[in-house]
């Protein structure tokens, strides 16, 4: 049993090597193949990508750039921002004393003139002591009418040498000097509840329109806070308006009084609307870093209403002549903002610092001559001290 087996291995043997060798020369043939195709698409590759790239002409020119020459002048700009309509004159009016309205002449809306009676109001107890301070007025007045008298008799008769003691002749002068005193008192008095009547009515301090009336007949009014929270009316001048701006810190500079501005407002789409700078504050704003300016706006149709926003433009001129260039001549890039300068056909960057702009125009402020010639359309990829040629 042991002689077959022996017999029949070293065949089994051989089948599996062959087998083994043949799998083997498959995979190198395969393996080789994929790689002459490789290493011929490199080639290819790098043989069309050679074919690409153009040999570089020693021959070739520098590129051409339009230029521009610096030039000095004063740029003028615009700026938008919104203000506020108000009346020139507003006023809250509060009764002087504690009374009752007794008739109101005027309501929401009414135009009224300086002086012109708005309201009338009536309190018993003034009357009362209007008629109590009468009564000591006459009482004092008589006292001193008659000590005034008997003064003057005193002093003709002490005329006569041994008839009146001078001791006498003074009392009779200090009861005269202190009735009179007590005249004057008496009359003070009596003008101050007179005043105190002529408060029951309300007057317009000024011309104007009644924009609020908080209160009706026979209502309890006083002065604020101790017979009304609210003003009986306000009154508006409207004819005249304020229009109030908050300018930025960094424009003031620019403003002056007398300077006119544009002004539109959405009620009238379309429509300009002219006035100019008549106060300054002259001071920031502690909270907005900005100064309070205000223009006087002639308003005698009433269109405008004071509470409304405007959109306002100021034109805001340069004082100083500067070097004006055109914006895209300006690079504004990571490490600086720099110009590029035409010197002797080369490129020469020129650090600049940038103002305004304005009309496709900048402010630029650096080492820079009136007529240094630059380039119109700036770019970083012009390299410094490279050649650089003027198109024409």
């Amino acid at each position: 049993m042991s002689v077959k087996l022996n017999h029949k291995l070293p065949g089994v043997m051989n089948k599996v090597n062959i087998k083994k060798r043949k799998t083997l020369m498959t995979r190198t043939i395969l393996f080789v193949n994929i790689t002459l195709l490789a290493a011929t698409m490199l080639q290819s590759c790098h043989s069309s990508s050679k074919e690409e790239q153009p040999e570089s002409d020693p021959t070739a020119k520098a590129p051409a750039y339009k230029v521009t020459a610096v030039e000095k002048g004063r740029l003028s700009s615009t700026l938008e921002i919104p203000g506020e309509l108000v009346a020139f004159q507003q006023v809250d009016l509060y009764s002087k004393v504690n009374s009752f309205v007794k008739k109101m002449y005027v309501d929401v809306g009414s135009e009224v003139k300086a002086g012109q009676l708005l309201a009338t109001m009536e309190a018993p107890e003034i009357n009362s002591q209007l008629t109590g301070a009468e009564s000591r007025l006459k009482s004092v007045e008589a006292l001193y009418t008659a000590s005034k008298a008997y003064y003057n008799r005193l002093l003709e008769t002490s005329k006569t040498p041994g008839t009146i003691s001078p001791a006498d002749l003074d009392a009779a002068l200090a009861k005269q000097n202190s009735d009179y005193a007590q005249l004057e008192a008496a009359k003070a008095a009596y003008r101050e509840i007179t005043d105190n009547k002529n408060y029951l009515e309300i007057r317009a301090p000024f011309s104007g329109v009644i924009s609020a009336r908080n209160v009706s007949a026979g209502a309890y009014v006083g002065p604020s806070g101790k017979g009304s929270e609210l003003p009986v009316f306000i009154l508006q001048e409207q004819k005249h308006l304020r229009l109030v701006v908050a300018v930025p810190e960094a424009y003031t500079g620019y403003l002056s009084s007398g300077s006119e501005v544009d002004f539109t407002v959405k009620s009238f789409p379309g429509k300009s609307f002219k006035a100019k700078v008549t106060r300054m504050a002259g001071v920031l704003d502690n909270r907005l870093r900005s100064e309070r300016v205000e223009m006087d706006v002639i308003n005698t149709d009433k269109k405008l209403l004071p509470g409304m926003v405007a959109e306002i433009k100021l034109t805001l001129p340069a004082k100083d002549s500067t070097f004006i260039v055109p914006q895209s001549a300006v690079v504004n890039s990571p490490e600086r903002i720099f110009v590029v300068k035409v010197n002797n056909g080369k490129a020469e960057w020129v650090t600049v610092h940038k103002g305004r702009e304005s009309d496709g125009k900048a402010e630029v402020y650096g080492d820079l001559n009136v007529g240094d010639i630059l380039v119109e359309k700036a770019t970083e990829e012009i390299r410094n001290g490279s050649a650089i040629d003027v198109a024409k």
